[in-house]
């Protein structure tokens, strides 16, 4: 009998022990996709993009028409003359390259640097919503390399936490806007 006790004890015991861990998993590509502040992001870049394109065409084309008058020009010019302005094009050429490249460089950078951004935003918003909801773990799933590879779809957090930080995004926007 005192042995019953003791097994019912210890059962009791080490089923108070065992508390149920509160778990969700969300897809990180999928809130990061979704986020707003992210297409606005890459809203902005593709303007600036398509600018910088515009200007870098509108050179080019400048240049070739350059090329295009001196290839006219110099069967009416010295050797001599002839090879100065070879010279003079292949080097504002090589000059152009490097400045398309180095601005180029200078645009990928700058969204490399904002896309970082976007990814701590969302990785600190998750801890925090993880925290305020009592979780003990919040999972990230991907396509490649995922910590989850199966889940309840009742545990997946993915469209509650990126509703919840387009709202706080959204309200972010509008304070700022009303200063």
């Amino acid at each position: 009998m005192k042995n019953i006790f003791r097994v019912l004890g210890l059962a009791l015991l080490l089923s108070s022990c065992q508390e149920q861990l509160k778990v969700g998993y969300i897809n990180n590509g999928d809130v990061i996709d979704g986020y707003q502040m992210k297409k606005d992001i890459e809203e902005t870049y593709k303007a600036r993009n398509e600018a910088f394109t515009k200007r870098m065409d509108s050179i080019d084309r400048e240049f070739q028409v350059e090329v295009k008058a001196f290839q006219l020009a110099s069967g009416k010019m010295s050797q001599k003359k002839a090879q100065e302005k070879y010279n003079e094009l292949g080097q504002k050429n090589q000059q152009l390259t490097q400045q398309f490249q180095a601005d180029q460089q200078i645009l990928q950078s700058g969204y490399n640097k904002e896309m970082d951004s976007v990814i701590k935003k969302v990785n600190a918003f998750v801890r925090d919503y993880g925290k305020t909801n009592g979780y003990d773990f919040i999972l990230g799933q991907n396509e490649v390399g995922s910590s989850v590879i199966f889940g309840k779809e009742a545990s997946n957090l993915t469209k509650t936490i990126t509703d919840a930080l387009n709202t706080e995004y959204k309200n972010k926007d509008k304070e700022e806007a009303e200063k």
